[in-house]
């Protein structure tokens, strides 16, 4: 059973003290040990990056949600030894979601009603335009990209909508305040930095709808949904880890974590490639006469056929046939013109033209592993449903119309991903190494949740969607089982780096999801 607890003691402590002069004894440590921070200082811990770093959870941020992330974790164990106080900039209630001049802008958290995930009941109250003031610990900020945290303009009000940033608004020193600035003026002895992932994570959940900015070194000129050029990224990222306005300012010690490849996360694996059930035997045949046209058409141009046959239902309920999706690829060479001609004398020209504009640039999705394209978790609901954006039978949507870009990340956008994000971790692994920082793995730490499984504590956290235990209902997020594991795998890379013996906390301590009353 899950414990209902605010606040938990995660490791037991025995004292051992025969006078006031005996050295008190805590055997709560990774060795048995008493406690040490090592060659560690965790009395000044400023934590600097993201979603992650804020604790956003379910497609919200909210109290419980930051109290659980890895962050406010971390400083519960530095706090066991020497560690200062840990201020988190906390939302004003446990809905989530946020309101600008009381019109709401981002909607409440998710929890799972037995069907699926559905909004909270209730109205956000945190009012974006109530300053919070004094200086926070936990500089997460969600939706931050790398060069976002060098920016002077994130925390004005006054751009909210284009160029600022509504919950760094909140917390910002003042409305020119960066979140580097910030977080260095208050002189950490010790940091965590986490950054990089939205750099390739919303041109992925848009399904591929940005722009590859590789060359361009101008972030300015980028849009919300691009990949950032790596050149860009090790810029910021020396920025951010520079000796003198950087996070390692006076010498100051740190961790830092590496970006997973977003394939990892339930967002993109939840939705197989083949979820269209076998179909009735006049629609199978009829789609694959139209498709088998196209493919012919292909083979004639010299070109790689695109479309597998369809599986028709064979009335066995035992039986469980996968039909492929039908998805927009705009990788592909538009053969509209190609596909008009050969369909032309089956359906006419007028329809020939119409399938031709439909289907110029798609294809069947594919599971291959060399080739494996990802249907986004928001497009489960499109599946099989009607359009009007054609007439029948070619409206069915994933099976004869097309999933739409947005819906999916295609193997060609996937790659793109993979390669800023090897370039990414490149320069994160080389910088902490230059700089004798503790390193974390993450990427290599979520492909073990999402292939195998970590256990630990009695219990495997794995990355299945709602009941896997590591990732909150946005299929992006960790749970707050997910944060703690997360957590406990940065206290493995202080305590090598740095000779710490901190020991970690349970995750039978940890929620899986959070209910639907907090």
């Amino acid at each position: 059973m899950i414990k209902n607890i605010k606040w938990l003691l995660l490791v037991s402590m025995t004292f051992v003290a025969c006078s006031e002069d005996d050295e008190v004894v805590v055997h709560n440590s990774s060795d048995g040990l008493p406690l040490t921070a090592g060659s560690a200082d965790f009395s000044k811990y400023v934590a600097v990056g993201n979603s992650l770093t804020a604790g956003f959870s379910d497609n919200a941020l909210f109290i419980e949600g930051q109290n659980a992330g890895y962050t406010n974790i971390l400083s519960q164990q530095f706090a066991l030894v020497g560690g200062g106080e840990f201020k988190i900039p906390y939302m004003a209630d446990n809905v989530g979601g946020l309101l600008l001049g009381g019109t709401q802008i981002q909607g409440p958290r998710l929890f799972f009603n037995g069907v699926g995930p559905v909004p909270v009941a209730g109205t956000p109250t945190t009012e974006i335009t109530n300053h919070l003031t004094g200086s926070y610990n936990n500089m997460g900020v969600p939706g931050a990209k790398s060069f976002h945290l060098l920016s002077n303009s994130y925390g004005n009000p006054a751009g909210i909508g284009s160029y600022a940033n509504p919950y760094f608004v909140r917390f910002a020193s003042s409305t020119s305040a960066t979140i580097l600035g910030d977080a260095v003026a208050q002189s950490p002895t010790f940091f965590s930095l986490w950054i990089g992932n939205n750099d390739v994570l919303s041109y992925a959940t848009s399904g591929g709808t940005g722009v590859n900015q590789a060359g361009n070194l101008n972030p300015a000129t980028y849009g919300p949904n691009d990949i950032t050029d790596p050149n860009v990224f090790a810029s910021v990222y020396n920025t951010l880890l520079d000796g003198t306005n950087g996070l390692t300012k006076n010498n100051a010690k740190g961790v830092v974590a590496n970006i997973p490849y977003v394939t990892s996360v339930p967002f993109f694996t939840t939705v197989p490639t083949n979820p269209i059930p076998g179909l009735p035997s006049a629609n199978a045949a009829s789609l694959n006469q139209l498709f088998g046209g196209i493919n012919a058409a292909l083979t004639a141009n010299g070109l790689p056929t695109r479309y597998a046959t369809l599986v028709a239902d064979d009335g066995n309920p035992a039986t469980v046939e996968a039909n492929p999706l039908l998805i927009v690829d705009e990788s592909l060479i538009d053969i509209s013109a190609q596909i008009t001609a050969a369909l032309t004398p089956l359906y006419g020209a007028a329809t020939a033209g119409f399938l031709g504009n439909l289907y110029g640039r798609t294809r069947h999705a594919s599971n291959a592993a060399a080739t494996r394209d990802y249907i986004l978790l928001t497009a489960r609901g499109v599946i099989g449903t009607t359009t009007t954006s054609a007439p029948a039978p070619f409206n069915t949507v994933g099976v004869s119309y097309p999933m739409q870009d947005g819906t999916t990340l295609t193997a060609a956008e996937t790659l793109e991903v993979k390669t800023a994000t090897d370039a990414y971790n490149a320069t994160i692994l080389a910088l902490a190494n230059s700089k004798g920082l503790a390193f974390v793995d993450a990427n290599a730490i979520l492909a073990d949740v999402a292939n195998f499984g970590i256990s630990a504590n009695g219990f495997t956290v794995t990355s299945a969607f709602v009941t896997g235990g590591g990732f909150s209902l946005d299929g992006v997020h960790p749970s707050p089982r997910g944060y703690a594991l997360i957590a406990n795998k940065f206290i493995e890379a202080i305590n090598t780096k740095y000779g710490s013996n901190l020991k970690g906390v349970s995750l039978g301590d940890y929620r899986i999801l959070f209910p639907a009353s907090l």
